[in-house]
Parts: C-alpha cells; structure tokens; sequence
C-alpha cells in the first residue's frame, strides 16, 4: 500500500466534543504508510458565496481547505447530527471544496463518513445526508468504510474513544478501507 494522506473534517467546532474524539481516535489508528490528520479551521471559513469565489478575492481560510484537500488522497467526515442533519460547518466545508463546479477540490475523492449521536438513530439521518451531498459534489463515497455510533454520549462520555478497544478496532478497520480506496485499491460508488 503506497502513502495515502487523508484529511480529516470534524462536523463539531466543541474541542471536547465526541466528533473531535471520534476524530482523534480514528487518527490514532492510522495504518502503515498513511498520513492521516485533523483540518483545523473550518470554522473559520464564510459561508459559501460564489459572490466571494472569484479569482484572487477566495478567503484565505476557503483557499486553506481546499489546497489541502487537493494535495490529499480522500476524505473522513465525522459528523454528529444536529436536528436530524449534517450541522452547517461541515455541508458549508463541502460546498467551498465542490467548487469550481467540476474542477473541486473534492471531486474524484474517496470519501467515508463516521456518525454519531446520543440518540439510538445513530445520525443515519446526517450520514444519509452528507452521502447525498458528497456525491453530488463529486466525492467517491466508500460505504464499506462507515460507521455509525448510537448513544454515543453513554459509551463516550466518560472516556476517551482511544479508551474503547472495539472502537480502535472499527476505526482501524474503517481507517483501512479508506487508506486502500485512497490509494487506488477500492472505490465503490
């Protein structure tokens, strides 16, 4: 397996938020020859507005995600569900990355989604949604890399997800499908 650098998007601006930890521990398990890294800053980014999306005039923060994701091999969005969809920083990450329509950032890229939520639904509603709006946006979604976590509040809240064996070895195994897609080995559609 050649190296593969994935960025990771975090759907929760809260620095001890379960997402975060998710995120953490997922990067804890990274496999051999992979690179695999939190994106800090999408918070920082405006709404998308093609008005600002002009040559020379991108906000410096859009312009950031972008080259990063560009320079990567895929994409891990680890995503709560803020009344029964994807919370607007991330959706607003991935519409600053689908443009320009057809040339994004995001286009051709392996794409795997973790969700969670302290409900029993485990945010399939957000993951549904943020595979619609990966796809549309050009992102290779590889389902075979998904989890979901219900009642993640229960089984998180009290330690760290690194602390949680079952969930390093999902993250793990999750973590290996993507690095495979994302080195040319595995893409489903």
């Amino acid at each position: 397996m050649s190296q593969a650098r994935i960025v990771v998007l975090v759907g929760s601006l809260r620095g001890a938020s379960i997402s975060r930890q998710i995120a953490e521990a997922a990067v804890s398990t990274a496999p051999d020859g992979a690179e695999v890294a939190i994106y800090e800053g999408i918070g920082e980014i405006p709404f998308y507005n093609e008005d600002i999306d002009t040559a020379g005039s991108v906000p410096a923060a859009a312009q950031a995600l972008r080259d990063a994701v560009a320079a990567s091999d895929g994409l891990l969005l680890v995503t709560p569900e803020y009344n029964g969809s994807v919370p607007a920083v991330l959706k607003n990450a991935i519409d600053w990355l689908s443009r320009p329509y057809g040339a994004g950032a995001i286009g051709g890229k392996p794409v795997a989604a973790l969700s969670g939520s302290i409900s029993p639904n485990a945010a399939k509603w957000a993951h549904g949604d943020i595979v619609k709006v990966v796809g549309v946006a050009g992102g290779k979604v590889v389902e075979e890399a998904h989890l979901h976590y219900a009642g993640w509040g229960e089984r998180f809240g009290a330690n760290h997800p690194r602390e949680d064996a079952e969930a390093q070895r999902e993250l793990g195994e999750a973590l290996k499908v993507l690095v495979t897609a994302a080195s040319g080995e595995l893409v489903s559609a």
